[in-house]
Formats: structure tokens, sequence, C-alpha cells
């Protein structure tokens, strides 16, 4: 059974992953120079961050919030999310991601299927993805 969907007439809206973090503060800042634009900041008592965005110039946004074990909705295992972030300019990304020191788990590479794009860790051990393949 064939269970690919037709995408020639699809209009996406967008998905909204959210990362918990023991620093927030500071993954904002590392993603910053990575080239995200910083978004929403909604701090609570005692320098808890309830809801940030982090976003994409190309599109997209990530929420981070500081982790809050009394919280299970809103909080996830701290550095346990994988995410692939499309860009028209990997080498661009990837050089920021020198500069910022990340650990490279996929270096820079020409996929077969016609991507190009590399893989680090963020300070919080999360996963991120950057390449050319947009679907």
């Amino acid at each position: 059974m064939d269970t690919t969907t037709d995408t020639t007439a699809r209009t996406d809206h967008t998905i909204w992953p959210g990362l918990t973090a023991t620093d927030p503060i500071a993954l904002r800042a590392w993603l910053v120079g990575l080239g995200f634009a910083e978004g929403i900041l909604v701090e609570g008592d005692g320098g808890i961050v309830q809801h940030s965005e982090m976003l994409w110039p190309e599109g997209g946004r990530v929420m981070i919030s500081s982790a809050r074990p009394e919280d299970p909705h809103f909080t996830t295992p701290v550095g346990g999310a994988m995410l692939y972030v499309v860009t028209d300019a990997p080498d661009a990304v990837h050089a920021r991601a020198e500069a910022a020191g990340a650990t490279f788990t996929r270096p820079m590479e020409d996929s077969d299927y016609g991507s190009r794009g590399f893989s680090i860790l963020d300070p919080e051990g999360n996963s991120w993805s950057f390449g050319t393949y947009a679907g």
C-alpha cells in the first residue's frame, strides 16, 4: 500500500518545536551566533524562562523554555531533540557554527539526494542538522 501524500497542491503551515534547556538564555545566545533572530522572551520568577521563540530568517521558529519538572506538559528531556533546519546557505551557517565552537556530528557533505548540509550539537546536547533539502 502506497502511503505517500501528494504534495503538489499542499500549503504547509509551520511546526514549532519546543526545547527545554537548563540555561535557555545561553542557548538563545548560541542560536543567535548561528543566524537565528531573537523572538519573544517571557521570563517568570527566579530567572525561569516560561516561553521564548527563536526565529530562523528563512522561515520557521523554535520555542525554548526552562526545564520545569513540576510542569510535565511543557518540559521535555534536556538535550533530547533532533531538529532539521532548511537553509539556502549551509556553508555560511557552517562557518558560524565553527566560530561558535559547535561540536560537529556530521561534516559538511553533499548527499546523493541533492542536499548539502551538516549536523552539530548545541550546548544542551540537542542535535541540529542544517541543509538545503526542503522536501
